[in-house]
């Protein structure tokens, strides 16, 4: 059986994350599926103030609709990443990420 997912961007649904908050569109474990979720994240460099470490658990795809984001990622590129710009992080990537700017984000999880 097939499920449609839909939400729009409300500012009342988004909810605690690690850092910033999140509006998920679907969450891990939705219709028994760990390895696919996605949601919006909203994070400023207040919430940020340090780069931080994050080892990619899972293959990563992100547009950013607004802001300003670096992600260095380790044995490869840094990615300066702005509104309009998109990039997919695959798992197992170490990866150190600062929040330049007020930051909207779309991500997928797969």
């Amino acid at each position: 059986m097939s499920q449609v997912f839909h939400a729009r961007l409300d500012h009342a649904a988004f909810e605690p994350f690690a850092l910033g908050t999140v509006q998920w569109l679907r969450r891990p474990g939705d219709n028994g599926n760990e390895a696919l979720s996605g949601g919006i994240w909203k994070v400023t460099p207040e919430e940020a103030p340090e780069p931080f470490d994050l080892p990619i658990d899972q293959d990563e795809t992100i547009y950013i609709v607004s802001g300003h984001l670096r992600i260095e990622v380790k044995g490869a590129t840094t990615l300066e990443l702005k509104e309009g710009s998109m990039a997919s992080l695959s798992k197992g990537a170490m990866t150190r990420w600062s929040v330049l700017e007020p930051t909207v984000e779309f991500f997928v999880y797969s």
